[in-house]
This record gives structure tokens, sequence and C-alpha cells, in this order.
């Protein structure tokens, strides 16, 4: 199951602050689209995963989005 998170037009922490909100909400091995604006969050996500466990399956740039796929630990 996919979930999307649009953290679209939201500046550092608040991309990271909502995907660990989100992700808090899903069960192990659900993954979580984010998308963002921010430049920051291409360092910000790889950290995060990091951090926290879980798998960061791509990152990608879409015009002038971000896009993260993210699989909870």
């Amino acid at each position: 199951m996919e979930n999307t998170l649009d953290a679209r037009g939201l500046n550092c922490p608040l991309p990271i602050l909502r995907t660990k909100k989100s992700l808090n909400g899903l069960q192990a091995g659900d993954t979580l689209k984010v998308v963002a604006t921010d430049p920051g969050s291409l360092k910000d996500m790889v950290a995060f995963c990091s951090q926290t466990g879980n798998t960061l399956l791509s990152s990608q740039q879409a015009g002038d989005d971000f896009e993260f796929l993210i699989r909870k630990a």
C-alpha cells in the first residue's frame, strides 16, 4: 500500500516532521511517497531514513518537486 504526503511549499524542518508523523500511522513494510519543494529535503531525507532505520527506496527530482519513496521499518 502506498501513501502520499504532499509537503510542497514547506521549509525545513516541516517536511521531515510531517514525514515522521505520516510514517507513525503506517505498518512496517508500507511505503510513503513524499513530494517536497525544499531543496534541503534531499539531504534531510537521507539523514532521516538513516537515523530512523526506514529505507529510502528512491529519490528523484521532477521539475521543482523532489519525490522520495520511503519504506517503513
